[in-house]
């Protein structure tokens, strides 16, 4: 039976008036409302009160901002903390966001890019162990690190914080992976590779000129990442006797509990900035190449 397409567009038309698309329009606005609300308030009342610890002392009720002060003139004398070993645990986690991206960026991206040209299957293989750590504990993979970080501390290295560095890109690859996979899928690396070999170039000029520069969005989000996982982990440094910014935290919480929280508050206010700044970046390099 043949249907007549101006009938059957009357049809939809009165079932569909502009007054219901316009009520199915703001309801779904209101439902992104309130869900966007929720989540914003289930982020920042948190943080809020962090910041409210932080000012008002919670015995005597009285306000300060002598916890702040601490940490920007570098003296907790009046407040009993001992601010050294925050500076101590800072240093050394800084130290461990580079020698952790660096080592890093120079086993994955190399790795990742040879097996994304020569074998698919190989590729997955390297998928399942990169990801493998997400499915460990932290403390399970402690319990196997201990014995190797004792004689690596007794008879090859020393007991210094930077050595995390070997545990921490196992902790930090699965982020690492995914976010250079995604970089590796969104170009033809074999296209790009083919015709730059067919040129004459060499396959480290192809690598650092070619590749590289088409990855460098994925690059700096595995670095970033990196680092936030790198200044939140507490876990395997508290285990090993090591000293990182969150051990010294949790040291520096037992002395004054406020100036470590401000603290901790400006640790999480640098990660934002490292996502912000992440974004920004990628939305440049993003706009910059659609110039071109």
């Amino acid at each position: 039976m043949a249907v007549n397409p101006e009938t059957a567009h009357r049809t939809v038309g009165a079932a569909n008036p502009p007054q219901l698309r316009a009520i199915r329009l703001r309801r779904q606005r209101i439902f992104k409302a309130i869900v966007l609300t929720l989540t914003l308030l289930f982020l920042f009342i948190p943080l809020a009160s962090m910041l409210l610890f932080t000012v008002r002392h919670p015995l005597s009720g009285q306000w300060s901002l002598a916890p702040w002060q601490a940490i920007f003139t570098g003296n907790g004398e009046s407040l009993g903390a001992d601010l050294t070993v925050l500076w101590e645990g800072l240093g050394s986690s800084l130290l461990l966001c580079v020698v952790t991206v660096v080592i890093m960026l120079v086993l994955m991206v190399p790795t990742m890019v040879i097996v994304h040209i020569r074998s698919r299957r190989l590729e997955r293989a390297i998928e399942w162990v990169s990801t493998l750590p997400l499915t460990i504990p932290a403390i399970v993979l402690v319990v196997g690190l201990g014995p190797i970080y004792r004689w690596l501390s007794a008879d090859v290295l020393s007991t210094d914080p930077v050595w995390l560095c070997f545990a921490y890109v196992v902790l930090v690859m699965p982020f690492a992976f995914r976010s250079i996979a995604v970089g590796l899928n969104s170009i033809d690396v074999k296209t790009l590779v083919e015709a730059s070999r067919s040129l004459g170039a060499s396959w480290p000029r192809v690598f650092f000129r070619v590749i590289i520069p088409n990855l460098w969005q994925s690059i700096l989000s595995a670095s970033f990442i990196s680092i936030a996982v790198v200044l939140g982990e507490y876990t395997v440094a508290s285990l090993l006797g090591r000293m990182n910014l969150q051990v010294a935290l949790y040291q520096l919480g037992q002395a004054n509990s406020q100036v470590s929280t401000a603290m901790s508050l400006l640790a999480l206010l640098f990660g934002v900035i490292l996502l912000v700044a992440l974004d920004l970046i990628s939305t440049a390099m993003r706009t910059s190449k659609e110039g071109k």
